[in-house]
């Protein structure tokens, strides 16, 4: 049955309208750029070509002002959280302050991919950019210890979830992997009519419900199967007033099960900075008594 011709020439305007109110908007304004240095730190900004991505990416690195020659030091893998940036944890935190202790600080670019080979997306291989194209590109460019024992991973929310899943994947790639307020169940989340479009995000990553691509990036999964011997110490952290925090609680309660090396705490708070750079001093304390050491 045809459309009254009516119908098809109201669709028509609507159509029409909606073309010229995108032609209209306004540009997008690129977020302001302030970081939180002090003025014992140095900050680099890099862009460099992704094998796995086919395309220019760039990551901040901070680093100790006064290097003395032919010295290497300790490396920190920093992730962004989903809507964020690699600006993100150098403008909202004070981490820039723990590079003094002798760390370098590496801030990738991650987008909304979760740190995951997307599997509707083959181009978009963002697992594989961070655990070869960026450490290989991080060891050739600065002065940072090649070994696992000098390696660590950290991230928040979206990263936090990215931090845990590759530490699982990578045991040899990274000594210590801390979580803040980790979305550590988006693979497994189930279908939600009130959040359809995050549904299909997710999926076009995660690939079919219950399918392989899901169960290889499932942190639940991973845990419950991977050589307990062989994996990362691992920090978790989330505020008791966040929506994550019951699945937190069950990631933590399958790393106690099986007798994972690992500390789990939560404090009152949101699901934001505020909280998170509360958690710093603790975090990069616990690290230090891993990282550079003998294992």
């Amino acid at each position: 049955m045809k459309a009254p011709r009516w119908f098809v020439s109201l669709a028509a305007l609507v159509s029409l309208f909606l073309t010229l109110s995108a032609c209209h908007k306004a540009p997008q304004q690129k977020p302001s750029d302030r970081p939180r240095l002090t003025s014992k730190v140095t900050m680099r900004d890099v862009t460099f070509r992704s094998t796995s991505l086919g395309r220019d990416m760039e990551y901040r690195v901070i680093l100790p002002s006064l290097m003395p020659s032919g010295e290497k030091l300790p490396v920190v893998y920093l992730l962004h959280g989903g809507g964020g940036g690699f600006r993100d944890w150098s403008n909202y935190s004070d981490v820039a302050s723990f590079a003094e202790r002798g760390l370098i600080l590496v801030m990738p670019e991650g987008y909304s991919s979760y740190y995951t080979n997307a599997a509707e997306r083959p181009q978009d291989r963002y697992e594989d950019y961070i655990a070869k194209d960026l450490i290989a590109d991080v060891e050739t460019r600065f002065p940072v210890m090649s070994d696992r024992s000098s390696r660590a991973i950290v991230g928040v929310s979206m990263g936090g979830f990215g931090a845990i899943k590759l530490a699982l994947k990578y045991p040899d790639l990274f000594v210590f992997a801390a979580g803040l307020s980790s979305a550590i169940d988006v693979p497994s989340r189930p279908f939600s009519i009130k959040r359809i479009q995050q549904w299909r995000g997710h999926r076009a990553i995660f690939g079919a419900w219950q399918g392989q691509a899901q169960h290889e990036n499932d942190p639940y999964i991973l845990a419950a199967s991977t050589d307990v011997s062989r994996s990362s110490y691992m920090f978790l952290s989330c505020g008791e007033q966040e929506g994550l925090l019951p699945a937190n609680r069950r990631f933590a309660a399958l790393l106690a099960r099986r007798k994972f090396r690992y500390e789990f705490q939560t404090r009152p708070g949101g699901h934001d900075w505020n909280q998170w750079n509360v958690w710093l001093p603790n975090l990069f304390q616990r690290l230090a008594t891993h990282i550079g050491a003998k294992n």
